[in-house]
This record gives C-alpha cells, structure tokens and sequence, in this order.
C-alpha cells in the first residue's frame, strides 16, 4: 500500500461525494462524479484523498444520529473504526460540519471512510476531497 509523496505529486483532483444511508447499517457507497461509486472514500494506487469538508445535513422531519468512522482497512467493516463523530444529533433543517478545510483528513489506500445513521434516509452527507497522485 502506498502512500504518495505530497510533495512529489503529479496532479490534484478536485472532488464531490455524497451518501445517503438507507439503512441504519454502515454505509460506505460514496457517489461522485453523478454515477461513479467510490466505495469508503479509499483512493486508487499510488494516490491519497485529502477530505477537506464532510457536511451532514438532515432532510427528515425529526432529529438523527450521525456516526462517521476513518477505518484502518479499506473494506471498513475489516477494520477499526477511528471516529470522527459519534452519535452525534442532527436537528430537523441543521447541517454539522464534521471536517472542515482546517482539519484534513488523508485516506490512503488502506483505509476507508464509513457513515451510520440513526433513521435510514434521514441525512445527506457530502464530501469534498482531493485525489492527489
């Protein structure tokens, strides 16, 4: 598993994701680019995400828990979670910053991002982040 110099790297891509749990499950199905599944956040070979923003809003008519974990393994549910927030309450029509650009987070290839919800399709989650190769 590689992790890329910063220093050395060849291109920076900006990116969007989000997920909306529809279970109460873990949930590691990030969307970006309209269609394409990034599974954990984890990066391609030789490359690392640099998450600078994770916003968790609620869409629902009652207040719900958040849970998101940086796992040691890129399949999430293989690893131990490191927790960003946990069980945290979103109120009905707020919006929680997890990671904003002051606190990065970096996911190399052998870790994954994962969210549990406390009510399925209660929130959205949107990440930005870099693909830096």
């Amino acid at each position: 598993m590689a992790n890329p110099n910063l220093q050395a790297s060849t291109s920076i891509f900006g990116n969007t994701a989000y997920v909306i749990p529809s279970t109460t499950s873990v949930s590691t199905a990030w969307t970006f680019n309209g269609t394409t599944s990034l599974t954990g956040l984890t990066p391609a070979v030789n490359s690392v995400n640099k998450i600078n923003n994770i916003t968790v809003s609620n869409v629902s008519g009652a207040a719900a828990t958040v849970t998101i974990g940086v796992s040691n393994n890129a399949t999430y549910a293989s690893g131990t979670p490191y927790y960003l927030a946990f069980q945290i309450a979103v109120p009905v029509g707020a919006t929680l910053i997890v990671v904003d650009k002051t606190t990065p987070v970096y996911i190399t290839e052998n870790q994954s991002v994962g969210v549990i919800v406390g009510t399925a399709s209660a929130l959205n989650i949107v990440a930005s982040f870099e693909v830096v190769t």
